[in-house]
């Protein structure tokens, strides 16, 4: 496929995946037809909602996802190819570079299909795979299921089976299905062993805690602490070789190359506030693009594949950072940006601010990638607004240089020259991104519980790659850029130093303790358990959780201790931060290890549940959903029970499944969890 079309499809797919409400533009309507002679039609008919459109099966490579219509059976022999019905629309689409041919208002997918005994009946399981798009968004590709039975030529009645219930479907999740999840309630109420099929509980109500006493802590992002880390990434880049010598020839256009000074400064305050919002801009369509759950965003964050991308993306910056390549943008892009300068007055100070932004595309091209790929891969943040914030850091530390300098021209005076210290930058950030890249790789390992890369080889490679920078901060080594014999400055020697710290801090981490260490890397390294000096009899911090939280409700019973369900992943950085230094505790360990059952439950588990365990769960009007993974299962669950998606997530419950205190979400410090547990652990203990 031309990477155009992927990587605009991935950027919008993964935009889409975040601080959405879950739509489901249209509805299906599954009937078999009998056509006489022992044949009959499959046929599904979907109605669509308006401004919404669905592909069809015959649109070219490289444009959107086609739609497929599949029928099977045990005893049902398929008679030619599916046809489409409908009226067919086409298109020129300028985002995927070619005619896309879609449906609106209404579909039709018809399969002809006999029976191979006349005398026997058959269920008749139809499957569909599409996605749905309008003119802003595209949600996820979905897959639903339907099944009809057919009864051979006699019957009063050829299609039964109306309500098209699939084989192992779970108990619902929409309330219409009021008679399922009375059943249930009763169940729950019995005390008797819960159906690992039912994932909607009723007795849950986290409207309804039993004390009032809990947090009710969310984790919430610091928005100014993101906007400063952006505007400390935009003065590092502004110290590239791509851009520092851009600022004198720019500043000394508008202070000396215009006739009016007072007119000159303020074109130069309008350029930086240019630079500033097309830095802004670019976050814009992770706002405008929204359609698909959180759940999903998920999935994409925790996608073993998709790390591994961001892994060999990031060697490919830390490669150009040290000078083997340079990243660019199209040349014609930078020409017609240049040009449209011409026209002069607001309309030539923005395009004059985005040639800066094109041209300085090789050395903040990566630094705006990594901060693209850090924030996509944590899922639990707003992140569009984090993104936001970042960028405009970012172009705001360019904004405000660019406007003092226009203000106090002199200080250009100032201004260190331009040589061999800004290539050093580079190199710098270089070795950075290759720190980052193992990040993303330790991920995937993770996800896909391959466990390669231990806590302890984590760390061997970042003391690797800190004394290779070490080395090359006092001059060992030297990359395409550098100088034949670079002069060592104050500055080389300082973070020379720094860097040798760094590696005595890593070392800390290769020897076994009691205690685990590296506070400053929590959620970066792989946990605890994954580490060549850890035995699975000890489990995490000395204790096993459950991970069925039809197991834990069991166990708590027999144990007569409240639950607390731990909704985790392997990918969850928040996750490891919290495991690390908030329960291990001395004042918390305890009250985790003897006061309560814990069900860690991992919702971006890959590992596929056993052919017996896959389930549906009917979505109304026919539709099926799977649920194929362990993942899948307790993504679900927490959806559906506590209309959360976010990890790390705590909930107290009883062992009737009853919410005891406020949940609580995300990283949070020792008092405030100490805080929740007791909370919840003392009401139980005193109204058991």
């Amino acid at each position: 496929m031309k990477f155009r079309s992927w990587f605009l499809f991935t950027l919008l797919f993964l935009a889409t995946a975040i601080n959405a409400q879950i739509k489901d533009p249209v509805k299906f309507k599954f009937s078999i037809n009998e056509l006489g002679n022992n044949e009959y039609e499959a046929v599904l008919n979907g109605t669509i909602e308006k401004g919404w459109h669905i592909y069809s099966r015959d649109i070219p490579e490289d444009t959107g996802i086609p739609t497929e219509y599949k029928v099977s059976g045990k005893n049902i022999e398929l008679i030619g190819k599916f046809i489409e019905t409908g009226k067919k629309h086409s298109e020129f689409s300028e985002a995927f570079g070619g005619t896309i041919v879609y449906y609106s208002d209404a579909a039709g997918f018809k399969q002809k299909f006999k029976l191979k005994d006349g005398t026997k009946p058959a269920d008749v399981v139809a499957e569909i795979m599409y996605q749905t798009c309008d003119d802003r968004v595209c949600l996820a590709p979905n897959t639903l299921e339907f099944t009809k039975k057919v009864t051979p030529k006699g019957a009063t009645e050829v299609v039964t089976d109306e309500k098209t219930v699939a084989k192992d479907s779970l108990s619902p999740v929409v309330d219409t299905l009021e008679e399922n999840a009375t059943a249930t309630k009763t169940t729950v109420a019995a005390a008797s062993k819960l159906d690992p099929k039912q994932l909607k509980i009723p007795s849950i109500d986290i409207a309804k805690p039993l004390t009032d006493c809990g947090i009710g802590t969310k984790l919430e992002t610091n928005y100014w602490k993101i906007l400063i880390l952006g505007f400390i990434g935009g003065l590092i880049a502004l110290l590239t070789p791509c851009v520092f010598p851009m600022i004198p020839l720019t500043v000394s256009f508008f202070t000396k190359g215009n006739k009016n000074p007072a007119k000159g400064k303020r074109d130069a305050f309008v350029y930086g506030f240019f630079i500033l919002l097309i830095f802004v801009l670019l976050s814009v369509p992770f706002h405008l693009i929204d359609g698909i759950a959180g759940n999903i965003f998920n999935e994409i964050s925790t996608n073993v594949w998709l790390n591994i991308l961001f892994f060999v993306v990031f060697i490919f910056f830390a490669g150009s950072f040290f000078g083997y390549y340079d990243i660019t943008l199209p040349s014609s892009i930078a020409n017609k940006s240049s040009k449209a300068e011409e026209v002069g007055g607001m309309i030539g100070i923005f395009f004059m601010a985005l040639t800066l932004v094109i041209v300085s595309f090789s050395c903040t091209g990566p630094i705006l990638g990594s901060i693209l790929g850090s924030i996509l891969s944590d899922n639990s943040v707003d992140i569009p607004t984090v993104l936001t914030f970042a960028l405009a850091g970012f172009g705001l530390a360019w904004a405000i240089v660019f406007g003092l300098l226009a203000l106090f021209p002199q200080a250009l005076q100032s201004l260190p020259k331009s040589g061999g210290w800004m290539n050093t930058v580079k190199v710098v950030l270089g070795f950075i991104e290759l720190a980052l890249a193992l990040k993303f790789l330790s991920k995937a390992d993770l996800v896909s519980k391959t466990f390669f890369i231990k806590r302890e080889l984590f760390i061997a490679i970042w003391i690797i790659i800190a004394i290779g920078l070490v080395i090359y901060l006092f001059g060992l080594i030297r990359f395409p850029h550098d100088d034949k014999k670079p002069k060592i400055s104050l500055g080389r020697k300082i973070l020379g130093v720094l860097g040798i710290g760094f590696v005595v801090y890593l070392i800390q981490g290769l020897i076994p303790a009691e205690r685990p260490k590296l506070q400053l890397l929590s959620g970066i390294l792989p946990p605890l358990n994954v580490s060549y000096f850890h035995d699975e009899k000890d489990g995490i911090l000395g204790m096993h959780p459950e991970h069925d939280f039809f197991n834990a409700i069991e166990l708590a019973k027999k144990e007569n201790k409240p639950i607390l369900i731990d909704f985790t992943g392997y990918g969850c950085e928040n996750c490891r931060k919290m495991e690390e230094f908030v329960w291990s505790e001395p004042d918390i360990l305890p009250i985790l290890q003897n006061d309560i059952v814990l069900a860690s439950l991992y919702v971006d588990d890959k590992e596929e549940l056993p052919e017996d365990q896959k389930t549906k769960i009917e979505m109304g009007d026919g539709q099926v959903k799977k649920v194929k993974t362990i993942g899948d299962r307790w993504s679900l669950f927490q959806s559906v029970n506590f209309n959360n998606n976010s990890q790390p997530h705590y909930v107290l419950i009883t062992p009737e499944g009853k919410v005891i205190n406020t949940p609580v979400s995300g990283y949070m410090d020792k008092k405030d969890f100490k805080k929740f547990l007791e909370c919840g652990v003392n009401f139980y203990k005193n109204n058991k």
